[in-house]
């Protein structure tokens, strides 16, 4: 066996395998793949082998798109079958909230190319005449639905890495993986040890042990899953062409044709979590107990709305595990805290999104980024704030979930409260509702007398619309007040602090007691930070940006560490307010014997404020006249009571984020992971503005930004008022023009400052003119929308930026 190689992958499953090819067909010969049994053990060879391209996050249903795609070309190249099963298929919706969620997802698909179409109930008798239709108000057709054979299209994958220069071991156990000091590793086996360069964890059931030997918790579960095979059946066998999938959430199932018979698999509510202290290293080409009566009322269910079912003997029951993460994406990408090791794990959906998992990472290791965000599948949206205790309960839920309705607004309950801030208890008592971000306690908004204590989920205006409505009055007419906790921080300290910023940010560097703000590029101009620097003095920077990408920026940094810096995340070490509103300066200049009145816009100095020594600095998201006042948390408690104290008089309100979103709305400022993410670039999102040309550094991504600045973006972001009803643009809506789909949107939502509805969106750079009318698409409807370049609130900047 060899003992050297560019890369080892880890797992002979469909992903280690799909990552094995897609190193091999982007240039990369040099690699191997290790297996302890055969290829497709674990949870590969038991899979029903369904694929679809539905997935509520659009990168996602792409690489799922790309994947089945893929497959003609593996056989093509291998002159293998893959047991292709083209069939389409149909996803019912048997009330208006699942009606709701289809028309949104088929809004996303006009602008993705995707050939989805909506169904009534006369026409989902045509396309799957076993479906009893009464109750159903519709579904969505896809055309691409179909399975596969697992083993053939796995060993298909393999034998085109082979044919692209690649090895694969199997009976080769991995009991070690030790790395050396230059970055590489020592993969110990039972025949032998390898040195590589990379390792690719794709070890499916096994992953969570995989990465133990390496010294990491990646947070997946395996679940128990079960599917039936029936007898033959003569509606099925007599039929002229195979009959079409369907998936029916209501009864938590996907039913397709399996030769002569159906099959039949649920993700029913009593499930069980398997292997909770750790995967067999024994298990392989097992399966586990038949267990008919956590599926009792999902056959019963199934029954009624297929009712050939009944009749039909059972051929075969199938009951295995396959793992999920706590949110049922996939973990890829590069393993924070760790060099040149890679996550492929936890993709419980293999036949659907494996070929798309092998490209991004594939693409990651080559070029350094992918092509397209993968920020939903990547391995770093989770912090080392997780744990197994979190993991299970959230992997439990997201199981039983499978089918829900997925709402924008919905704050699902298991695992919480994970992590709170010491303002929890007092917020609570305050009548705060509370979501969730990146395991963190969020205020969402305060409930008043009359107003709802929960936000009952929907597609359209929810019911805390009034109480958001109060809280952005409250802030536009005197003060307004919140926690700065759900922003990313980061101490940059050093005798080269400067110089590294420098590189790393497109922006300028800000002086003492300035602040900055700055767009982070990749090496390829694409956007992977948006950020607030902060000048304390010439070795000290703070930075800040979203909380939920923190692991992912300090990946970025570490990536690019140097001598002389030292990065610390001090996200959870460092909180406090923000005050925002008309009234926010005379707040906090009774709290503090300095004289802040000559606190300019963009100003950061340190201030006593109250007993409390606080960094403030003067910006706010609102776009009002605001401060951002950090402090250590161990004196959050006191410092709150002395804002709240002290802004009684101006009557000082308490907003939470569905204020903040609405707020932004008002001065179009983008949000990160909607207006701002690594599918976009500086100048498509007028981020541009603060890069600074003159600098002679050389920033990473210049050569990119300096590019595409002198050839102008192809889009650019705009933004619309639009004559909505009910329902406001929450993301990916497409956007119409002269009957054409033009454009999309990125978020949305309702200004209740200027009291109309409010949409983000990218057009053609050649059709933006101010007043533009267009339609965009909100569930179903089209509804109005015109485009303008003028702010609805302080359009001048005097509130903000004035004295």
């Amino acid at each position: 066996m060899q003992t050297t190689s560019r890369v080892a992958v880890i797992g002979g499953g469909v992903v280690g395998a799909s990552v094995l090819y897609h190193l091999t067909k982007l240039g990369w010969s040099n690699v191997m793949l290790l297996e302890r049994s055969e290829l497709t053990s674990g949870s590969t060879w038991h899979a029903a082998g369904g694929f679809h391209t539905l997935n509520g996050d659009t990168n996602m249903a792409a690489l799922q798109g790309y994947t089945i795609k893929l497959y003609k070309e593996l056989e093509e190249i291998t002159g293998m079958s893959c047991g292709l099963h083209h069939v389409g298929g149909v996803t019912l919706a048997d009330n208006q909230d699942r009606f709701d969620m289809l028309l949104a997802e088929r809004a996303k698909h006009r602008f993705m190319g995707l050939e989805t179409e909506i169904v009534g109930p006369e026409e989902i008798a045509k396309i799957a005449p076993i479906t009893n239709t009464e109750g159903i108000l519709g579904a969505l057709y896809d055309p691409l639905d179909g399975h596969l054979d697992p083993s053939g299209t796995t060993h298909a994958y393999a034998k085109a890495a082979r044919m692209g220069g690649a090895t694969i071991h199997t009976h080769t156990m991995v009991q070690e993986t030790n790395q050396r000091p230059d970055g590489t590793w020592d993969v110990i086996t039972d025949r032998g040890t390898i040195h590589a360069e990379h390792v690719v964890n794709a070890g499916g059931l096994w992953a969570r042990e995989v990465g133990a030997m390496a010294g990491v918790y990646l947070p997946l579960h395996p679940m128990e899953h079960q599917y039936i095979v029936t007898d033959d059946i003569p509606d099925i066998y007599n039929r002229d062409a195979e009959h079409p999938h369907v998936m029916d959430p209501a009864g938590e199932s996907y039913l397709r044709q399996e030769g002569r018979g159906l099959c039949i698999g649920f993700y029913e509510q009593p499930c069980r979590p398997w292997a909770v202290d750790g995967t067999p290293w024994t298990f392989g080409h097992e399966l586990l107990p038949d267990d008919f009566d956590k599926i009792e009322e999902s056959i019963a269910f199934a029954y009624n709305r297929f009712p050939v079912l009944e009749t039909a003997g059972i051929k075969s029951v199938i009951h295995g595990p396959f793992t999920f993460a706590p949110d049922g994406n996939p973990l890829v990408g590069p393993v924070p805290g760790l060099r040149n090791y890679w996550s492929a794990c936890g993709v419980m959906a293999g036949f659907s999104q494996g070929g798309g998992v092998g490209l991004m990472l594939a693409q990651w290791m080559i070029d350094g980024e992918c092509e397209r965000d993968v920020t939903a599948m990547d391995v770093a949206r989770f912090g080392t704030w997780i744990s197994p205790g979190y993991t299970r309960p959230k992997v439990i839920e997201n199981y039983q979930k499978r089918f829900s309705v997925a709402y924008p607004n919905e704050e699902l309950p298991a695992a919480r409260p994970n992590c709170t801030t010491p303002m929890y208890d007092i917020f609570t008592d305050m009548g705060a509702v509370w979501g969730q971000q990146y395991g963190l306690e969020v205020a969402n908004y305060f409930a008043q007398e009359g107003e709802p204590t929960y936000e009952t989920p929907s597609f359209r205006r929810s019911d805390a619309f009034q109480a958001t409505a109060r809280e952005v009055k409250a802030v536009r007419a005197s003060v307004g007040i919140n926690e700065v906790h759900n922003f990313g921080k980061y101490r940059v300290t050093g005798p080269n602090a400067r110089a590294w910023l420098d590189r790393i940010m497109a922006g300028r560097v800000p002086q003492p007691g300035r602040i900055a703000l700055t767009p982070m590029l990749s090496a390829k101009g694409r956007l992977i930070g948006d950020f607030t620097m902060s000048c304390l003095s010439e070795t000290e920077f703070q930075l800040t940006a979203s909380y939920g990408a923190q692991a992912v920026h300090m990946r970025h940094f570490e990536q690019h560490e140097e001598t002389g810096i030292t990065v610390e995340n001090i996200s959870d070490k460092r909180n406090g307010f923000q005050l925002a509103g008309p009234c926010a300066r005379d707040v906090l200049q009774a709290c503090t014997r300095a004289d802040i009145s000559d606190m300019k816009f963009l100003d950061v100095r340190p201030l006593t404020v109250g007993m409390t020594d606080c960094i403030v600095q003067r910006v706010s998201y609102t776009g009002d006249l605001g401060f951002e006042i950090y402090c250590d948390p161990m004196a959050q408690r006191q410092l709150w009571w002395t804002l709240w104290d002290a802004g009684q008089p101006m009557g000082i309100t308490p907003f939470g984020m569905r204020a903040m979103m609405s707020l932004r709305l008002d001065k179009f400022f983008g949000s990160w992971l909607s207006e701002f993410s690594p599918d976009y670039t500086a100048a498509e999102t007028g981020l541009d503005r603060f890069i600074s040309w003159k600098k002679n550094t050389d920033f990473i991504g210049r050569t990119a930004a300096e590019s595409e600045r002198a050839n102008g973006p192809a889009r650019k972001l705009c933004a619309f008022t639009v004559d909505a009803d009910n329902a406001d643009v929450q993301g990916y809506e497409p956007i119409w023009l002269d009957d054409k789909v033009v454009g999309f949107c990125t978020s949305g939502g309702y200004s209740h400052h200027a009291d109309t509805s409010v949409a983000l969106g990218f057009l053609p750079t050649d059709k933006i003119v101010d007043g533009l009318t267009v339609q965009i698409e909100i569930l179903g409807q089209m509804r109005d929308a015109t485009l303008t370049t003028t702010a609805l609130f302080d359009p001048d900047g005097s509130r903000m930026r004035g004295t």
